[in-house]
């Protein structure tokens, strides 16, 4: 039986910059995304904990992709779901070139459009005026001894 091969990504970031749509000659729309995704690190020689950014090169194809150059812009918190493309060219010059995108098949629009110039990541849960309306309450600590032994459910 032959392995099967797992081509997938899944991200979430802030763009970089606004989205860039173009039209192919066949009519196909493709956006261009450029997101930076941030990992943490400790510093070998300091030893405080530093934000490395990772930046990704994303293209989304048709409708979709329109939907995010109409709605998006710089700063904007989104997920992105998709696999890896490696591609290779050749410059003018005869340099051999090579880059890895993600390409999307779904993304996610994260926190609100008032959000887009720098805003905070929606994930927090503490968006305000966001997609999705938060319970404020879901945060709060429970009261200590809420709960009798019987009421545990397990």
């Amino acid at each position: 039986m032959a392995a099967s091969n797992i081509n997938r990504v899944i991200i979430t970031g802030n763009l970089t910059r606004d989205p860039e749509l173009r039209a192919l000659p066949s009519g196909t729309s493709v956006c261009e995304l450029r997101i930076a995704c941030n990992t943490r690190r400790k510093n070998g020689s300091t030893g405080e904990w530093e934000d490395k950014p990772n930046y990704f090169n994303v293209k989304v194809w048709g409708p979709q992709g329109e939907n995010c150059s109409r709605f998006l812009a710089k700063g904007r918190p989104v997920a992105i779901d998709g696999r890896l493309e490696w591609r290779e060219w050749e410059t003018q010059e005869g340099a051999k070139r090579s880059a890895i995108d993600i390409i999307a098949d779904s993304v996610q629009f994260l926190g609100s459009r008032e959000e887009g110039s720098g805003g905070g990541f929606a994930g927090s849960g503490a968006s305000r005026g966001g997609d999705v309306p938060v319970d404020q309450r879901d945060f709060e600590p429970s009261p200590v001894g809420s709960m009798a032994d019987e009421d545990i459910p397990f």
